[in-house]
């Protein structure tokens, strides 16, 4: 029977010596100081501290993080000093346990705890954006081992986990943990819908299986007799959670869903990805309408992909995703594949790193609104509508006239637009137009539209923009140069 440090080791590939005893020295020293604890199951808390390291390997994260993973209740949970776990593994890994520790235990409740929980998240991500990957792998296995929570916890811990922890996964484009989290908390949540939605994918899952073991045969077989280069053709099911999102948008009615298991064609490169893609609509004729480019234009997540659909031929249709296998790496683990701090690669610079999390600024910039207004839990409310609103939801791609692309929730206005690019432009906004056409302030902009923000020195920001504006960026601005001016203004939401 494997014990847990080689179910350990046998996650991490590719471990060199040197990191195999650093793992070992703190599966020992974790193991030592939970001695004494166990977990509400009756087993060893410490098979916690292995389960979360695990959850971290399988993330393909860096052996600092493994290790802050195995450790990262110590600080909290026994008597063991920070100066202790110092001497013992430096400082990086001690630092991030104490960032661990900070996102700990929370007393507060409703929208006040939630929102005290974000805060915390937010700040961990200013300061080493590892500490909230360990947190989320920490939740995984607690999600993991959630029946033996008392029933009236379990369902507010799962709710959490698809609010906050699932939001925050997907934002970082963890897709893998995203999923997991969500699949877990959802029987939790939704227990007939859950039901309902797993018996629906048990009819439909055989049959599309074999169907696409065809076509992928087809498919691999030609783009062999083209010279197209590939790495594999595989296939994955639709999650559940995700799969109930889009059944409930069509009345659940199964036969609207096109992608419940798709085909994933893997290249080497990205001219391969366009290739391939002329090589399958040669094959298959293409849904009309259902194309998508997010290699040309990434999600806010860092997701790339070629998404296109086919009829089979039989009256079905069928998904299919063509990307690169750096493309892959990313959509599964997202921000923890750029996370290996002992590698030199451009992709892992600190600059790579602030680029891809800069959603996180305006996030801190709250962080500074919500001290102010700790304890207010009508503002506690607001704060957490916001936050669904504009980080946490459907997100649309518009382009400025050069090229640039500015991601927006979905539902945004022009004038979002204009503040995400400048606050001057907002401020002085007078018309705007989508695809060189004249549009009106509450015009709602769609998928890569192209935007053009006329100016004047004369124009100003007025009360009615604020019903204009859907992200808090621009409404802040708004208020801000309203009250500034002599602008009246909601007195509450001005604080």
């Amino acid at each position: 029977m494997e014990t847990p440090i080689e179910k350990l080791f046998e996650a991490i590939p590719n471990l060199s010596a040197e990191d195999k005893r650093l793992i070992q020295k703190a599966y020992t020293f974790s193991r030592d100081s939970h001695a004494e604890q166990t977990r509400k199951s009756g087993e060893p808390y410490f098979n916690h501290c292995v389960a979360t390291a695990i959850n971290i390997a399988n993330q393909n994260m860096d052996t600092e993080t493994i290790c802050a993973g195995l450790l990262h209740d110590v600080l909290e949970d026994t008597p063991i000093t920070h100066e202790e776990m110092e001497r013992e593994f430096g400082v990086n890994i001690t630092k991030l346990v104490e960032g661990v520790t900070k996102l700990g235990r929370l007393k507060y409740t409703g929208a006040e705890r939630h929102v005290e929980s974000l805060r915390k998240f937010f700040v961990a991500m200013s300061d080493d954006i590892r500490v909230v990957a360990i947190k989320l792998c920490d939740r995984l296995h607690n999600m993991q081992t959630l029946e033996f929570v008392r029933p009236d916890k379990q369902r507010r811990i799962a709710l959490e986990t698809l609010e906050i922890h699932a939001r925050l996964a997907d934002r970082l484009g963890m897709g893998r943990l995203k999923a997991e989290l969500e699949d877990l908390a959802f029987p939790y949540v939704h227990k007939d819908e859950y039901s309902k939605t797993l018996a629906l994918l048990k009819d439909v899952k055989q049959s599309d299986e074999e169907t696409l073991e065809s076509i992928s045969r087809t498919i691999s077989d030609e783009l062999k007799i083209l010279q197209v280069n590939i790495e594999r053709v595989d296939h994955r099911v639709k999650h559940l959670y995700s799969l109930w999102r889009k059944l409930k948008k069509h009345n659940y009615d199964i036969s609207k869903v096109y992608d419940i298991i798709a085909l994933r064609v893997i290249v080497p490169a990205v001219t391969d990805c366009y290739q391939a893609l002329g090589v399958i609509h040669g094959l298959y004729k293409p849904v009309p309408n259902r194309f998508k480019d997010y290699i040309a234009v990434p999600k806010p997540n860092g997701y790339k992909s070629l998404h296109t659909t086919i009829f089979t031929g039989d009256g079905a249709t069928v998904e299919i995703q063509i990307r690169t296998k750096d493309m892959h790496i990313e959509a599964e683990y997202g921000i923890a594949s750029h996370l290996s701090y002992k590698e030199n690669a451009p992709n892992n610079s600190p600059k790579s790193l602030v680029q891809k999390i800069g959603w996180t600024n305006e996030l801190l910039e709250w962080q500074k609104e919500m001290e102010k207004n700790s304890g207010n839990k009508k503002y506690s409310e607001e704060f957490m509508k916001r936050l669904r609103e504009d980080f946490f939801n459907n997100r649309v791609f518009v382009f400025t006239p050069q090229g640039d692309v500015i991601d927006l929730p979905d539902g945004s206005f022009p004038l979002d637009f204009a503040f995400a690019v400048h606050s001057d432009i907002g401020n002085h906004a007078l018309r705007a137009y989508a695809n060189e056409k004249l549009v009106p302030f509450n015009y709602a902009l769609k998928n890569h539209d192209v935007m053009r923000i006329e100016t004047d020195e004369k124009a100003k920001p007025n009360r009615k923009w604020i019903d204009m504006c859907k992200t808090s960026l621009a409404k802040r601005h708004v208020r801000t140069w309203l009250k500034e001016n002599g602008g009246i203004i909601d007195k509450f939401l001005v604080k």
